[in-house]
Parts: C-alpha cells; sequence; structure tokens
C-alpha cells in the first residue's frame, strides 16, 4: 500500500518514514512540506493513502484536503483537535482524523490499512466532537413501527440519528462507518421511503407524512 506523508515538522516525518519503512505493508512513496507540494506529488504519484497534517506553512491541509479526497484515501494525522477543524476535516472528505498523543505509534499502520479499505479512523476525542452531546431522548422522534419494519437493522439506526438531527459526517463517527457508507444508507432509506430529502424522511418516520 503506497503512502504519502504531508507534514511541515521534519522529525515526525523522520518518525513516520522509519515507522512505515519497517512495516511491508506500506510503501513511502513521497514527503510533502506543505499542501501545495502534497498535492503536486499526490497529482504524480497516485498514493493508496495521504497522511495529512492540518496546519502547514502556506497550503494547509484543509485547503488541498477536497481534492485530494476525491481521488485517494486522506487520513489527518495531527496535533489539532479544534471542534471546528475536525468537523471541517469531516466534511470536506477525510476518511479519518487521529490525534498524536491519543495512540501508539505502531497502531499507525493499522489505521492506516483500515482506512483505506474504507473504513473510518478517528481518534477518541474526535469521535466525541462528532458525535455532539447526546440528545436528550424525548428530543429524539419515536419511529412509526410500520415504518421502520420496512428498513434493515442498520438503516434504522442511521435513520434515528438522522431524525436527531445529525449530518453524515456525525452518524459516520458514531456508528464507526465510512461517511460513503453512511450516505449509501441514506439513499436507500430515501428510496424505501419514496421521500427526496431529509425533512420528508423524517416526516414520514415519525407518521406525520401527508
Amino acid at each position: 500500500m503506497t503512502v504519502l506523508v504531508a507534514d511541515d515538522n521534519p522529525v515526525i516525518r523522520i518518525g513516520l518514514r522509519q515507522l512505515l519503512g519497517a512495516e511491508p505493508a506500506t510503501d513511502l512513496v513521497g514527503e510533502a512540506a506543505d499542501g501545495a507540494e502534497a498535492l503536486r506529488l499526490a497529482r504524480e504519484l497516485r498514493p493508496d493513502v495521504v497522511l495529512l497534517d492540518v496546519r502547514m506553512p502556506g497550503t494547509s491541509g484543509l485547503e488541498v484536503l477536497p481534492e485530494l479526497a476525491t481521488f485517494t484515501c486522506v487520513l489527518m494525522l495531527t496535533s489539532s483537535e479544534e471542534d471546528e477543524t475536525v468537523r471541517a476535516a469531516v466534511q470536506l472528505g477525510a476518511r479519518g482524523y487521529l490525534v498524536y498523543g491519543t495512540f501508539d505509534e505502531t497502531a499507525v499502520v493499522q489505521n492506516i490499512l483500515a482506512a483505506a479499505g474504507g473504513g473510518s479512523v478517528f481518534s477518541a476525542s474526535v469521535v466525541r466532537v462528532l458525535a455532539g452531546p447526546p440528545a436528550p431522548a424525548e428530543s429524539v422522534p419515536a419511529a412509526d413501527p410500520a415504518v421502520a419494519a420496512l428498513l434493515s437493522e442498520r438503516e434504522a439506526g442511521v435513520m434515528r440519528l438522522l431524525a436527531a438531527g445529525r449530518t453524515n459526517g456525525e452518524i459516520a463517527a458514531q456508528l464507526f462507518l465510512a461517511p460513503k457508507t453512511v450516505k449509501n444508507h441514506v439513499n436507500r432509506i430515501f428510496a424505501k421511503l419514496g421521500v427526496t430529502s431529509r425533512a420528508q424522511a423524517v416526516a414520514v418516520w415519525v407518521g406525520t407524512a401527508r
């Protein structure tokens, strides 16, 4: 599995170079010190995974993330864990978000493989940000049993979170699914309920649709 590392800290790049070089499953094909260089190398080398820092001089990781995410798996590997930064990264297409100090370095390769395989990998602190505060039970609309029966168990779980106002990124984090998988579930839910929007889906779900 080919990997590109983008981080302006040379010490971190050296550490990742050694870590990835010692793992037969990964092949480090390039290193970048800013977002612009990361995008240029990624276009040229087409790595399977890009390990991307958030803040770098010049062009940041978030600035190039939307384009990178269109053709490769992007895993944020950073010390930044501000709520808005985390949410922005997930909304812009990051497959995962790992914060230094919250995981053992040996887990990096496992997370790379999991993300490249379609999974979502997040540090515990990031999961809490994406999931948000638990919604009070009374604020989550109860499902119409006949409507709930139309959905699979997984689809019903996604629908319950959708009805509670969660975004696709938040649902992905809470259920440990890839954002693309959640999107596919939402599309199937819409098809089964005969709706075209989240508001319509919630109306059908709670039995108030006319």
